[in-house]
């Protein structure tokens, strides 16, 4: 009868691994937080800036928008609404594409719409 050899992982060596993965893990949200991204809507008319944590860092919109009237400043208010989600759209593709960078094929098992920080 064959004796059946049972390998035990190195604990040791998954703690460095893992030590190394949450330090990588690191540099990525810092490196996250650091970008920003551009939302746009109305044709770029509307822009709105967002850092990595999905914070809105600057509006842009155009003169041209800006008339007398409660319909513009309705359609202005869509607009804004529509380029901030674009931005966070965008967070969170930039997100994504890091984390699986850092996370490699534990990419895979994060949530829809993960982002580590924010």
């Amino acid at each position: 009868m064959k004796k059946m050899e049972i390998k035990v992982p190195d604990i040791a060596s998954l703690m460095r691994q893992a030590q190394e993965m949450q330090a990588k893990l690191a540099d990525a949200q810092q490196g996250l937080a650091e970008r920003e991204v551009e939302g746009q809507s109305g044709g770029g008319m509307v822009s709105v800036t967002m850092n990595g944590k999905g914070e809105a860092r600057t509006v842009h919109i155009d003169p041209a928008l800006i008339t007398d009237g409660d319909d513009s400043a309705a359609v202005l208010e869509d607009l804004v609404v529509a380029a901030i989600n674009d931005a966070r759209r965008k967070v969170d593709e930039v997100a994504k594409a890091q984390m699986a960078k850092v996370a490699g094929p534990l990419a895979a098992m994060m949530p829809e719409g993960f982002n580590p920080v924010g």
